[in-house]
């Protein structure tokens, strides 16, 4: 058969820059020409521990040599460990283990459905979304979020969600029916921009769900797992959840994705409405509670915090002498976003040009997701290389 080569052997989904690593150390990775970048990227908030940490590689090589994969027909011990301890250390009662964020927002759906339908709700099916989110690429994640790009071209989308404005309460509360279901968020808005959700704005909603009698849904994908310098975003506030999606930091680099729930969340999902051939196998779960082991050491969390406040400090002072190239600063521990002045594309391409890798977001945002290990000069190492781009940009 003659291949069209038009057409890559990788499906060309990807708008992919013409860099191939070898290897990565720590907050390092090292290209195949030899060159190395300060990786304030961490595959979009994945790489939570950095590269190579000596502790997930040594839980990964001992799970390997022992058992790799069995069914969820079976019990699963690291599986059912780092659901005791995911439990232990949130609102939940329960966890079901998938393979990513998308999954995992897929079963929150589900289980928002379900909840309202098991307790004789059948109209109760539409969930309220916000506009600026993302919850995955699949049909049901594309139709809560709506963005063109995402969309166009995938007609006739998964009924049963209403987007509102991001930041408007009124139109939160107008969008509350008889048909609703659950509210869905991100505490802080990833793609969207490094947009976070005040406090008090996420306890009102926890009040409006709570007067209605709807879910709230959290989707913690990436601000999960320790970035904003507590295990869980949802930390921040007074409130919790009913169930949260979790996935990237969990696994430190391995694909793994998990919601927890509260029984009230949870009540709806018997035996066989939900299952993965994949989720929960050893090797993930092994992954899981090696990062679990690093995130829950006395004082880890509270270094991310202090790490993470001091960056965004130094980060005002250089948005103040370059207003030309960047605009202002958002974030919370170590999820932190630069607005650009100028096409945030540029920024990027520059300052990976300079050595430090960076990813863009919506709303013209440059994101720095360094690895929550990251050492104090290797912050200051970025700063300076954002001051440099700065100089050379508004230059």
């Amino acid at each position: 058969m003659t291949r069209n080569a038009a057409i890559t052997t990788v499906l060309p989904v990807y708008n992919r820059i013409d860099v191939t690593f070898d290897h990565g150390d720590g907050c390092w990775l090292f290209d195949t020409e030899g060159r190395r970048y300060l990786d304030f990227g961490t595959g979009i908030a994945v790489n939570s521990l950095g590269h190579a940490h000596p502790h997930l590689v040594r839980a990964l090589q001992s799970q390997a040599a022992r058992l790799w994969h069995v069914s969820n027909l079976y019990r699963i011990g690291e599986q059912e460990r780092l659901a005791d301890r995911l439990v232990a250390n949130s609102f939940g009662e329960t966890v079901f283990f998938g393979n990513s964020g998308a999954e995992a927002m897929e079963l929150c759906i589900k289980m928002a459905r379900r909840y309202q339908w098991q307790r004789g709700e059948t109209g109760r099916n539409r969930i309220v979304t916000f506009e600026g989110c993302f919850h995955g690429r699949t049909m049901a994640s594309i139709s809560a979020a709506g963005g063109a790009k995402m969309v166009d071209g995938f007609a006739p989308l998964l009924d049963g969600f209403d987007r509102v404005p991001f930041g408007d309460h009124d139109a939160v509360r107008s969008a509350v029916t008889d048909r609703t279901a659950a509210i869905m968020i991100e505490p802080i808005q990833g793609e969207g921009g490094i947009r976070p959700v005040p406090p008090q704005c996420l306890e009102g909603l926890r009040e409006l769900c709570d007067e209605h009698g709807l879910l709230l849904v959290f989707d913690e994908v990436q601000a999960g797992i320790g970035r904003t310098g507590k295990l869980f975003a949802y930390e921040h506030t007074s409130i919790a959840p009913d169930i949260m999606g979790l996935a990237k930091g969990l696994g430190g680099g391995f694909p793994i994705g998990a919601v927890v729930a509260n029984a009230k969340g949870a009540s709806g999902m018997l035996a066989s409405t939900h299952g993965s051939t994949f989720g929960g196998n050893p090797l993930a779960c092994a992954v899981g509670n090696a990062v679990l082991d690093v995130m829950l050491e006395d004082g880890f969390l509270e270094s991310v915090a202090v790490k993470g406040s001091r960056m965004i400090a130094n980060l005002r002072k250089i948005v103040a002498n370059h207003p030309e190239v960047y605009h202002s600063i958002r974030g919370s521990g170590l999820l932190i976003g630069i607005r650009a002045e100028m096409p945030h594309i540029e920024v990027v391409t520059a300052l990976r040009e300079h050595g430090l890798l960076t990813v863009p977001a919506g709303d013209n945002v440059v994101r720095l997701l360094p690895p929550l290990t990251v050492k104090n000069e290797e912050i200051d190492h970025a700063l300076d290389i954002l001051d440099r781009v700065g100089k050379a940009l508004s230059s």
